[in-house]
């Protein structure tokens, strides 16, 4: 696997280009259907030496089907001419040909044939009815309408399928061998975040996948060296404007009443709206907690508090559902999603529940709803579902996004849209072993 240490110092990635293992099956398919073409082609159809009038002339002659590939005959000795079957057709062009061969008039043979069977139209192959009359009667040589399918035919059938299930086959491999590493690299680059580590990319493949391993890895590395510059910048800003809030603090207390409480107030808020940014900060930043968590248990405690806190939160219990996460983000998570369906919606009501490995939390509330095409932007940073800037109404426009962003640390997904009374909130996320039994409020 490759290492970040490869990518710092720029290691050759070394491998084979993508274009050589296809490039090579293009060749063999090419060189493979040749060999193929030009064995079935050697071989060719059958062939006979007395094929054609002669051949029909040695029968009539004999009196026996004659040997070798190609259709066999049926030699007869009839009292009276021959009837031909169905489909064939009086052919005088051919009688005349084989009474020269045979050295007979003409008006002594008859002959009936059916060309369309025959390749090229040949009309001693295929389907045909031939009679000489002699001093003893008739002696008839006929052949059956040949199959559809001669044994040449099936040779040449079963090469072909044999070469496109070899072609197929070593075809699924390189297209496999190529594609496995692109879903490796698919997975980890999925998985990464800002502030934890990547994981292995894989260094198997060719050198392209190799080249785009360690770009996605030189790419992880600068996003989180923004991510923490982003962070250590809000840090010292938050740390700066402590010094001189506290002075306003102190400044305002010779104020009037009525504006040292509104000043007060204001103070509050950018205290707050400093704290929030730096949780949705670290929060990216924040190292991955893998503690079993009971989602039952946290939302139960979490709805509880709130509700001493004068909240009107309903809770109705679903499957027990155990996750891997940090139970502090989580409650963040919740607490945020809760404090807005009671801001906007009045109450809350919170279920849940799990299948296929996940477990799905629905929060819905009794207000107006959401648009739904600002749905997925009021996840972004600083976007806010209230327009006015009072925070008593519009928050920071952080608490989604910190949302969105515990969700996504957790495997999981953050939705908004509207439910049967107001607005749904509805997360998804793995769980970390199966359901069972219920939980109780």
């Amino acid at each position: 696997m490759l290492s970040v240490a490869d990518v710092r110092h720029g290691r050759n990635v070394g491998g084979r280009p993508i274009a050589w293992p296809i490039f090579a099956l293009v060749v063999a398919a090419v060189v493979l259907i040749s060999v193929i073409a030009f064995a079935v082609t050697f071989r060719g159809p059958p062939r006979d030496g007395l094929r054609g009038p002669e051949r029909i002339a040695q029968a009539l002659k004999t009196g026996a089907p004659q040997p070798g590939p190609g259709p066999k005959e049926i030699v007869q000795k009839l009292s009276e001419p021959p009837v031909p079957d169905s489909g064939l057709m009086a052919d005088s062009a051919a009688v005349r040909e084989l009474a020269l061969v045979m050295g007979v008039p003409p008006a002594r043979l008859i002959g009936y044939t059916a060309r369309k069977y025959g390749p090229g139209g040949d009309p001693f192959f295929g389907a045909y009815l031939y009679g000489w009359q002699t001093k003893n009667g008739w002696q008839v040589v006929r052949a059956p309408r040949p199959p559809l399918l001669m044994p040449w035919h099936r040779v040449t059938l079963a090469s072909m399928l044999i070469a496109i299930s070899v072609l197929a086959l070593a075809g699924w491999a390189i297209a496999r061998a190529i594609s496995r590493p692109l879903e490796q690299l698919a997975a980890v680059a999925g998985r990464a975040r800002p502030g934890a580590p990547l994981g292995s990319l894989p260094d198997a493949g060719s050198r392209e996948v190799r080249e785009l391993s360690l770009a996605v890895s030189q790419m992880h590395s600068r996003l989180s060296g923004h991510a923490r510059g982003r962070t250590t910048m809000l840090a010292a800003i938050a740390h700066d404007l402590g010094t001189p809030l506290s002075r306003l603090a102190f400044r305002i207390e010779q104020l009037p009443e009525a504006v040292h409480v509104r000043a007060i107030s204001d103070i509050e808020e950018m205290r707050a709206m400093i704290a929030t940014a730096l949780h949705f900060a670290r929060d990216e930043l924040a190292d991955d907690v893998h503690a079993r968590v009971d989602l039952g248990s946290l939302l139960d405690s979490l709805a509880e508090d709130m509700h001493d806190a004068g909240a009107d939160i309903a809770v109705t219990p679903g499957t027990r559902a155990i996750v891997r996460g940090d139970p502090a983000a989580l409650r963040r998570l919740f607490s945020n999603l809760l404090d807005n369906a009671v801001r906007y919606g009045e109450r809350a009501r919170i279920t849940w529940s799990s299948i296929e490995g996940e477990v799905e939390i629905t929060i819905d509330d009794d207000g107006p709803g959401i648009d739904p095409a600002q749905a997925h932007g009021l996840f972004e940073p600083f976007v806010r579902g209230e327009a006015s800037r009072n925070r008593a109404t519009g928050g920071t426009g952080l608490g989604l996004a910190i949302v969105r962003s515990i969700a996504e640390r957790h495997g999981g997904t953050a939705v908004l849209e509207n439910g049967e009374r107001g607005a749904r909130a509805r997360i998804t996320l793995p769980l970390s072993s199966r359901p069972t039994g219920t939980a109780t409020s």
